[in-house]
């Protein structure tokens, strides 16, 4: 294409040196080295637009090449900002889902503390009972002794049962108010 252009200068020139009147000088020699002045012009110009094309081509080709790397180049940020989107909507489900297991958790909780009060209350209760059928037995008559003697170990029985009932129920709190901590802190952490 640059050749083709060259010719087509060199061409143009050789028909302007013929087109135009010849001065009416004795030298002949005028018109030749007019021609050769304009080829050697033509030429230069020739080489200039080859070189500028040449670096054109160049400086294009390493154009598209960074064009290609920056494209791929987006498309990989693009899909960690899809992964990283994907993992904070997962870290979000996780945070709710632990929330939702702490309310659970504190209702639960309170639900046992308020149960836990309740056989600490009628165990109270129990103890004011068997005080009082013992301070009966201590003033009652001697045939009733032995039913009443009965009553108060029933009594007794029972009694120790609600504290080991209580006993457990103290410790079911306290562990379910480790395993609250536990989940606080993971919720903390996350956040």
């Amino acid at each position: 294409m640059i050749w083709g252009l060259c010719l087509l200068c060199v061409a143009a020139g050789l028909r302007a040196v013929h087109a135009s009147p010849l001065a009416k000088t004795n030298k002949v020699a005028a018109p030749q080295e007019e021609v050769n002045v304009l080829m050697f012009g033509v030429i230069q110009f020739s080489e200039s637009l080859n070189h500028v094309y040449e670096t054109t081509e160049a400086k294009l080709k390493k154009i598209t090449q960074a064009l290609k790397s920056h494209e791929g180049t987006l498309q990989a940020l693009g899909k960690e900002t899809e992964q990283a989107a994907e993992v904070e909507k997962q870290m979000k489900d996780v945070i709710q889902s632990l929330q939702a297991q702490m309310a659970k958790q504190q209702a639960h909780t309170m639900m046992t503390k308020d149960s836990l009060a309740s056989v600490e209350k009628e165990a109270a209760e129990l103890q004011t009972k068997v005080r009082r059928l013992e301070m009966f037995l201590n003033n009652a008559v001697p045939t009733s002794l032995k039913e009443l003697q009965e009553r108060a170990e029933e009594h007794s029985n029972a009694l120790k049962h609600l504290q080991h009932l209580t006993q457990f129920h103290k410790e079911n709190i306290e562990a379910q108010n480790e395993q609250l901590c536990k989940l606080q802190e993971m919720s903390e952490a996350m956040t």
